[in-house]
C-alpha cells in the first residue's frame, strides 16, 4: 500500500513545517495533538495506540476518542473507543484495541476538543502458527543537540513491519554553546522537566513520521534518567534522592511511549521487559539493562556512581560471578524465555555485548586477567554475559541474534561463551546499531578495538544512522545505513555495509 503510506506520512515531508496535528481545526485553536501519534507492542490480536494532548489550558480530565480502521479513509472501522486523558499522566492516551485480525495493517487516529490527530499506520503480529517474514529496523541514541534526524525521515519511507528502539530516546544534558540545536530548560530533575524534554524531542517532524509509519518496540537506557546510572545510583546522586529523580523520569517515559497501561510505573519502578512472537518465524525478547543491575565495578575513590575504564588485572570485581547487568530475576526470565521451536530468537537490549578490550589480551591462559574494559557495558559484567551465552549454547537456542545500541557506532560481532579462547565456537550473532545523531568514538579508538578483539567483524564510530533487517526462516540480511551529513535535516543516506546470518550457522558474514 505505498500510495496510502505516502499520504499518511505527509507530516514527515518538509522538515521546516510545523507538525501536522489536525486537518479540520480552526486556525485559532491551540494544537491539541502537536506531539503526533504512535503505536507499539504488536501482538496477533492487539496493539497499543498512543498520543498526548497538548496546550496549557487543558482540563484535568479530557475524553479522547480513537478509531482503528482497515482503510486510510476510515470507511471500515475495525475498533473504536474512548479514553480519559488525565493531567496526572500528562494527558497521555494509551488505547489498547483488541480482538483484531492477525498479520494485517490498520490505520488509526484520535479526536478531542474539536480536533483530530494525524493518521497513523500500524499492524498486528502474525498468528503464532502462521508462516511469516519480518522487515524491521533498530535505532538508538538520538541526542537533540548533536544533529538533525534525517535518519528518521529516510526510515519512515521504507517498507518495515516494526521498529525496535534500543535506548537513549532523550538526553538529559544542558546543551553547550554552539550546539546544532539546543536543549530547552535545565538538567531535568523533576517530572515537569522530564515531560518538557520529551515534548521537545517529540516535536521533531521526522521522528513523528517514523512513529506514525510503523509499530515500535521500545526499551530505555541510561539517558532517559542520567548518564551511566545503575539501579539506585547515578553519576551525581544516590539512594533516595536519585530514586526520586528516577521515578519522575520513568513516569515521563511511560507517558510518552506506546506502552500499555499494565506497564505504568508503580512506586517508582516500571517493568519494561517484553516477550513477543512473530508467527512461526521469531521470538522477540526485550530486556531492561538499567533498573536491576549491580553498580559498576572499581570506581575511583572520589566517585560514587557512573562508570570508568579499568585494567582487568587491577579490578578483581570484573570476575565476580555474583554481579549482574540484568539482575538475577531478569536473567532467569530471559533464560526461560528462549524459544526452541522458532528458527530465530531476537534479543533487544541496549549496548554492545561482545568483548571490547581497548588493550591487547594475552591469550587463553592469561586473558581473564588482561585487557582494558569500560565498566558500564557487558565487559563490566563478563561472568553474567558468559552465563547468558552459555544458556544459548547449552539449550541450542536457534537463531540467537543480539541487538543493541549505546556505543554510537555500527558494530557487527561473533558472540562466544569464552572470548579468551580463540577456538571457542560462535554461539550467537550481534548487530549493534549506531546512533541517530549522537556523536561517536574516533577512528583511533575503533581501530584499537578492532585490533584487540578479532570477533568484532565491523566497527565504525563515524557513521550516524540505523540498521534494517530482512528476516525469513532461513536467513537474516542486514543493511547498515549512514547519513551523509548529520547536521543537515535534508541529508542523504547510504548503505555503509551489508551482512547476513544463516539460521543454521551463527555468526554474521559480509553479504
Amino acid at each position: 500500500m505505498p500510495t496510502s503510506r505516502r499520504g499518511l506520512l505527509g507530516l514527515g515531508a518538509g522538515l521546516a513545517a510545523a507538525p501536522l496535528f489536525v486537518r479540520h481545526a480552526r486556525a485559532a485553536d491551540v494544537p491539541r495533538f502537536a506531539l503526533g501519534v504512535a503505536s507499539g507492542r504488536p501482538r496477533p490480536d492487539a496493539i497499543v495506540l498512543w498520543t498526548r494532548l497538548t496546550g496549557a489550558d487543558l482540563p484535568e480530565g479530557v475524553e479522547v476518542r480513537w478509531q482503528l480502521a482497515d482503510d486510510e479513509g476510515f470507511n471500515r472501522i475495525a475498533a473504536q473507543g474512548s479514553e480519559l486523558a488525565e493531567g496526572a499522566w500528562a494527558h497521555s492516551v494509551h488505547a489498547e484495541p483488541a480482538a483484531l485480525a492477525p498479520g494485517r495493517w490498520y490505520y488509526y487516529r484520535f479526536e478531542a476538543l474539536g480536533q483530530r490527530s494525524a493518521t497513523g499506520r500500524t499492524r498486528t503480529a502474525p498468528a503464532p502458527d502462521a508462516a511469516a517474514t519480518l522487515r524491521f529496523a533498530i535505532a538508538s541514541c538520538q541526542r537533540w543537540d548533536h544533529g538533525h534526524w534525517a535518519a528518521w525521515r529516510h526510515m519512515a519511507a521504507q517498507e518495515l513491519d516494526l521498529v525496535m528502539f534500543l535506548g537513549d530516546y532523550i538526553y538529559e544534558y544542558v546543551s553547550p554553546p554552539g550546539a546544532v540545536r539546543s536543549h530547552e530548560g535545565p538538567l531535568p530533575r523533576t517530572l515537569a522537566q522530564y515531560r518538557a524534554r520529551y515534548a521537545q524531542y517529540k516535536s521533531d517532524p521526522a521522528l513523528q513520521a517514523a512513529h506514525a509509519a510503523f509499530p515500535w518496540l521500545v526499551i530505555w537506557d541510561d539517558h532517559e534518567v542520567e548518564n551511566d546510572y545503575a539501579n539506585d545510583r547515578g553519576e551525581n546522586l544516590a539512594g533516595p534522592d536519585f530514586l526520586a529523580v528516577r521515578a519522575a523520569a520513568y513516569q515521563a517515559a511511560w507517558e510518552h511511549q506506546p506502552w500499555p497501561l499494565a506497564m505504568r510505573p508503580r512506586d517508582g519502578a516500571m517493568t519494561i521487559r517484553q516477550h513477543l512472537t512473530w508467527g512461526r518465524l521469531a521470538a522477540l525478547l526485550a530486556v531492561d539493562g538499567r533498573q536491576y543491575r549491580d553498580h559498576q565495578a572499581c570506581l575511583p575513590w572520589w566517585r560514587t556512581g557512573g562508570s570508568t575504564t579499568v585494567d582487568a588485572a587491577d579490578c578483581p570485581a570484573l570476575r565476580d560471578p555474583q554481579r549482574s547487568l540484568l539482575g538475577a530475576a531478569q536473567e532467569r526470565w530471559l533464560a526461560e524465555g528462549w524459544d526452541l521451536q522458532r528458527p530465530w530468537n531476537l534479543l533487544a537490549q541496549t549496548t554492545l555485548m561482545a568483548r571490547a578490550s581497548s588493550a591487547p589480551v594475552r591469550g587463553a591462559d592469561s586473558g581473564r586477567d588482561s585487557g582494558r574494559y569500560w565498566t558500564d557495558g557487558w565487559d563490566g559484567y563478563a561472568p553474567a554475559r558468559a552465563r547468558l551465552l552459555a544458556t544459548v549454547a547449552e539449550r541450542r537456542v536457534p537463531g540467537a541474534v543480539v541487538l543493541g545500541g549505546d556505543i554510537h557506532a555500527h558494530g557487527v560481532a561473533d558472540l562466544k561463551v569464552d572470548f579468551d579462547d580463540p577456538r571457542a565456537p560462535t554461539v550467537a550473532s550481534e548487530f549493534c546499531g549506531s546512533s541517530i545523531s549522537s556523536r561517536g568514538p574516533g577512528a583511533t579508538q575503533t581501530a584499537r578495538l578492532l585490533a584487540n578483539n578479532p570477533h568484532l567483524r565491523y566497527l565504525r564510530g563515524d557513521q550516524r544512522g540505523y540498521i534494517d533487517f530482512a528476516l525469513d526462516a532461513r536467513r537474516l540480511q542486514a543493511r547498515l545505513f549512514a547519513v551523509d551529513r548529520p547536521e543537515d535535516p535534508a541529508s542523504g543516506l547510504q548503505v555503509a555495509a551489508r551482512f547476513a546470518v544463516d539460521a543454521a550457522h551463527p555468526g554474521p558474514e559480509p553479504d
